[in-house]
């Protein structure tokens, strides 16, 4: 990466009214769109969006730049950002599982120019970084904002290549939210902007959310500790039980090695559990299930047909955590639908989808969504409870001391996605019905 070129840029953070309070330690939040809001859910983009993400994830360096080729890793989740004077959008991924806000920023003349959600897109063959202003709404009372602003260091796009062009998940960037110092987060907490600690309610039922950064008030959350001196954010797992039948497990499966607990990732869509855990797990729901005819979609999906309601025929899947902490997954949650009567498991087997092979605990959107998920980086805590992510949260002001509510709004550019996937999910459709009849 050459650093030595500096350019400076302008950042606006186009975020919703959603609400950021007080110039001194103050909340920020983000208005979120689910990218796939208000359609079927294509399992294979899924999963390549994912297996890119985890080449990212689980390597020694958590920069999200460089020549991996893959200048959009997007995920279901996004918001819109400006840069420049005047300004231009993008649209970045919300990502907790990486720690640099990055855009591509620099023009290229063979890279695709425009993405699914119809704008125009500039791509980079080098990178740098840039400090600059980052502008944010700040709450000043229920539901009103304010303007603020803050410096920080953020990442123009490396190395990118032209394969953006005929890809349908384009996005311009990634908005991470790590706990490295380098995070936007981290740079605004040092600088006395905001608390280390934020919450986000991710929507797949009406799409978009809340993201917000600041000390949360109400809900009242439960938390559990995360596992000391990792790169991510992992919490001590202790049990899985699945329709009231606890797995026999080994009894260090989720901790051995130096991959310490689950990651918990709102940048990666599905759910990626050790193979002996994976084989457990199946094993259980298909014994409630004797019946069901399972079929192997594109050597990677288990799918199958059914007509009834899911969440009365399949159980309800609990993940245990230190301290107490359950966090509880519906069969809509953890099926996917990709035809009328045709769903498919979002559970994956972790050791065949890492990197370097090994198993890996990874919970992502598909058991985030539908949650308000708090981040206390500052005490070194997560919690969650289940939550209506398109009401309201209440969040406090520290300099005034009061309390304001924000609540959930949502990009309203997901209606465009919808072009450029049709032959693809065709595909798969036809491929599922081959197999079914």
């Amino acid at each position: 990466m050459d650093l030595r070129r500096l350019v400076p840029l302008l950042m606006v953070l186009l975020v919703a009214q959603l609400g950021l309070a007080s110039f001194s330690l103050g909340n920020m939040i983000f208005k979120v769109q689910n990218k796939f809001a208000g359609r079927l859910r294509n399992l294979t983009e899924f999963k390549a969006h994912d297996a890119r993400r985890h080449s990212r994830l689980l390597s020694s360096v958590d920069l999200p730049l460089g020549g991996n080729g893959h200048p959009a890793e997007t995920g279901l989740y996004f918001a819109k950002i400006g840069l420049g004077h005047p300004s231009k959008d993008y649209y970045v991924q919300v990502d907790t599982g990486s720690d640099i806000l990055w855009v591509n920023c620099i023009g290229c003349d063979k890279c695709p120019t425009k993405s699914d959600l119809g704008i125009k897109l500039t791509l980079s063959t080098a990178g740098y970084f840039v400090r600059d202003t980052v502008q944010f709404e700040r709450v000043t009372g229920n539901h009103q904002t304010a303007l603020s602003n803050g410096t920080i260091t953020f990442g123009c796009g490396a190395q990118q290549s032209g394969g953006l062009g005929t890809s349908g998940e384009a996005l311009d960037g990634i908005l991470g939210f790590g706990q490295a110092n380098s995070s936007m987060i981290s740079q605004l907490a040092s600088a006395g902007k905001v608390k280390r600690a934020f919450a986000h309610c991710l929507d797949n039922v009406n799409g978009g959310g809340i993201f917000a950064i600041g000390e949360l008030v109400s809900p009242k959350v439960n938390t559990t500790p995360m596992v000391p001196n990792q790169a991510h954010y992992n919490v001590y797992m202790k049990e899985i039980e699945v329709g009231g039948t606890v797995l026999e497990l080994p009894t260090d499966v989720f901790d051995s090695g130096d991959r310490r607990g689950t990651i918990i990732d709102s940048g990666t869509t599905l759910a990626y559990l050790p193979e002996v855990v994976y084989d457990s797990m199946m094993n259980e729901i298909r014994s409630q299930q004797p019946g069901l005819s399972l079929h192997t979609v594109e050597e990677q999906f288990i799918c199958f047909k059914y007509s009834g309601n899911v969440d009365d025929g399949f159980p309800v899947i609990k993940f245990h955590f230190q301290d107490s902490l359950t966090l509880t997954v519906y069969p809509h949650d953890y099926l996917f639908q990709i035809s009328e009567d045709i769903w498919c498991f979002g559970w994956q087997n972790g050791g065949m989808q890492s990197k370097d092979g090994r198993d890996m605990t990874l919970l992502g959107d598909l058991v985030l969504s539908n949650k308000l998920v708090l981040y206390d980086i500052e005490n070194q805590a997560i919690g969650w409870t289940e939550y209506n992510c398109s009401s309201s949260i209440k969040v406090k002001d520290d300099k005034s001391g009061s309390v304001y509510s924000v609540g959930a709004e949502n990009l309203s550019s997901a209606s465009h996605l919808l072009s450029g996937r049709i032959a693809t999910l065709l595909s798969l459709l036809f491929a599922m019905l081959h197999r079914l009849t």
